[in-house]
């Protein structure tokens, strides 16, 4: 117990917890919460889980067991109501969403969720794909701004295809309008038209990019609300030199940054094009802090940001809606189903997802500050799943070759034995510091 407290060296090559004491002191930008503590409440905290298809059980399983011990060690009491959607609900019930699975989310105190989609459904129409289900429980949920952290840990600065002087200290908070825009604007479908000859007819799709004042009103105010706590400094990003709904985004935006008090308060505002932006992400990323865009914009732009940290299984995200309602936590990448069933897949951007549903769900940051060091931990005791693994070509880089392969499973045991040993540690350095 003294060794793993950190009193007494050691000589295992597990995980320490040794530094996490002094790393989680003052840490209050990562810190922050946008919810009322769960361990205050004497009644169980429910967590719809949602493990989805592909990959999504087994990462699912993972970050279940971290939030059972974590929780476990911080006197919080934990639900767990796991329930279907995606291709698992088309299969069981012959909808992406069933009616069950929205009202159960809508009752909990958060929702988790893993991957959805597979080849097996990609026939179907797109209101009956999976990923139609998920658009649906967003919209059900009213989530409307969805946060993705960019956060490169140090460790894996050598999975980056970029320079490591270019992404060294790459930290940004994109801030992605998650219920309007074009995905769900009306009208749209496929028709039948004229060819523009005369000579007959031809088929055209066609899909509207709408935003109401509203809708970037409130959006706006998550990105300069979160700015304020971190470097303050805003990015909006948007198309304004051709498109008339990014015009409106961008005089909305620029009235809420100086009637709302953001603008006197410190927090910076500049505007981007979308192109612009695209090439500044690899150009110079560390230029940004917060990046507020629409839906359609912040989907790509946030799976660009994930090649900074060095793998999209590093990311997670959080769609939160109104306080007092029911958040998203999920990780970016997909459901994998190629990689399905083998337990090769990284589980912590789903872990990492976990920690963030700790601080904006459930107002839990010392639970959250726990996993995320966790991660940290192992990551740099070597451990990698394969996804961050340095690729063979020219043989391992400096430091490279004492990285250790492992699986999905596996990465979760190590993660365990870190939350395990980080208790020990408590016990003897209560939080705070000495």
């Amino acid at each position: 117990a003294l060794r793993r407290a950190g009193r007494i060296p050691s000589t295992s090559t597990s995980p320490s917890t040794s530094t996490w004491v002094s790393r989680r002191k003052g840490n209050c930008a990562r810190g922050t919460t946008t919810a009322a503590s769960a361990s205050e409440r004497d009644d169980p905290v429910v967590i719809a889980t949602l493990p989805g298809d592909g990959i999504g059980p087994e990462i699912m399983t993972v970050a279940r067991k971290v939030l059972e011990s974590v929780s476990e060690g911080e006197d919080v009491n934990l639900q767990f109501k796991e329930l279907p959607v995606g291709g698992h609900a088309i299969d069981e019930t012959g909808v992406p969403l069933p009616q069950e699975t929205l009202k159960a989310c809508r009752k909990s105190d958060a929702v988790l969720l893993a991957a959805i989609g597979g080849y097996k459904w990609d026939h179907l129409s797109s209101d009956k794909r999976p990923e139609g289900g998920l658009l649906q429980l967003r919209s059900g949920l009213d989530c409307y701004a969805n946060l993705r952290p960019a956060v490169l840990q140090k460790e894996l600065v050598g999975g980056s295809p970029l320079r490591p002087e270019v992404i060294q200290g790459v930290d940004i908070m994109i801030v992605r309008e998650l219920v309007g825009g074009i995905y769900f604007g009306e009208p749209r479908g496929k028709s039948k038209v004229a060819t523009r000859d005369g000579s007959g007819t031809e088929r055209v799709g066609f899909n509207t990019m709408v935003y109401r004042e509203s809708e970037i009103e409130r959006i706006a105010k998550v990105a300069f609300e979160i700015a304020k706590k971190r470097k303050g400094r805003v990015v909006s990003v948007d198309k304004a030199n051709v498109l008339d709904v990014s015009q409106l985004w961008r005089e909305v935006v620029q009235r809420v940054h100086e009637t709302g008090g953001y603008k006197d308060s410190g927090v910076e505002l500049a505007n981007m094009y979308v192109d612009n932006c695209a090439m500044q992400l690899c150009a110079k990323p560390t230029q940004f802090d917060v990046i507020l865009t629409g839906n359609i914009f912040g989907d790509i732009l946030s799976d660009q940001a994930s090649v900074l940290t060095g793998s999209l299984g590093m990311l997670p995200s959080a769609s939160v809606s109104a306080p007092g309602n029911p958040g998203i936590f999920e990780p970016v990448h997909g459901s994998a189903p190629d990689i399905a069933g083998k337990d090769i897949a990284n589980p912590l951007g789903m872990v990492l997802s976990a920690a963030m549903m700790c601080r904006y769900g459930l107002g839990e940051p010392v639970m959250a500050d726990i996993i995320e060091d966790a991660v940290s931990a192992v990551l740099a005791a070597g451990y990698r799943t394969a996804d961050l693994m340095p690729g063979s070509g020219g043989g391992p880089a400096k430091g490279e070759e004492d990285l250790k392969l492992v699986g999905c499973s596996q990465m979760g045991d190590l993660l365990l034995e870190c939350i395990a040993e980080e208790e020990i540690t408590s016990a003897f350095m209560p939080r705070g510091g000495v």
